[in-house]
């Protein structure tokens, strides 16, 4: 299992300085106004997490917060993220393992992350573990689609979860359902490939 986690993000460390140019074209075309409209439901003076914060390409678009913590597996690409802004607590931290105290937050919001996270329901329950009840879980995932893309994406997934450790055809939303939050919003996009999932912590 060790060897399993440190080879995962190591793909992300080696990957962490290239991340953000091989991401420009889509968050030009539309991930940043995606972004945008994911991080503006957060609540304003809350104490929020994201988890899988990348480089922080979230970061310019989070409200007004007493406390905001960006988290994630890979030391590179916190790196990255560090000088985006000095507003955050940087934390490495496996999603599956958060290093915090139960219901120490108001929010938490996940973008682009659950296709990569080895056991996703372990991943919600420390959601719901250290978001507070009724506190906003919020995620912007790429995820598998409906009808014929949806086997396309089963296909693709052949190869990006042995080259990548990436899950292309995770349904997110039913993984949340099944993880006992409740969904509040569900907007779908681009075909249904990209989901906007607002959770609420029940717990």
């Amino acid at each position: 299992m060790i060897n399993l986690m440190k080879s995962h993000f190591l793909v992300y460390d080696k990957f962490a300085k290239k991340y953000d140019k091989f991401l420009l074209p889509a968050e030009q075309k539309f991930l940043a106004k995606w972004r945008r409209e994911a991080l503006g439901l957060l609540p304003e003076n809350a104490k929020i997490l994201e988890i899988g914060a990348g480089t922080g390409l979230n970061f310019q678009f989070y409200p007004t917060s007493r406390l905001l913590v960006a988290s994630d597996i890979s030391r590179n690409m916190l790196l990255q993220a560090s000088e985006k802004s000095k507003d955050f607590l940087l934390v490495q931290a496996d999603a599956e393992n958060l290093p915090f105290e139960d219901k120490y937050f108001d929010a938490a919001v996940a973008t682009l992350v659950f296709c990569s996270i080895r056991s996703p329901h372990k991943a919600f329950n420390e959601l719901k573990r250290v978001v507070k009840k009724d506190g906003d879980i919020i995620f912007l995932e790429h995820v598998r689609p409906e009808g014929f893309l949806g086997y396309l994406f089963d296909l693709i997934n052949f190869f990006t979860e042995r080259l990548f450790q990436d899950c292309f055809n995770r349904q997110t939303a039913k993984l949340a359902v099944e993880a006992d939050l409740e969904i509040t919003k569900l907007s779908k996009k681009a075909f249904g490939i990209f989901n906007l999932i607002v959770c609420k912590n029940k717990d």
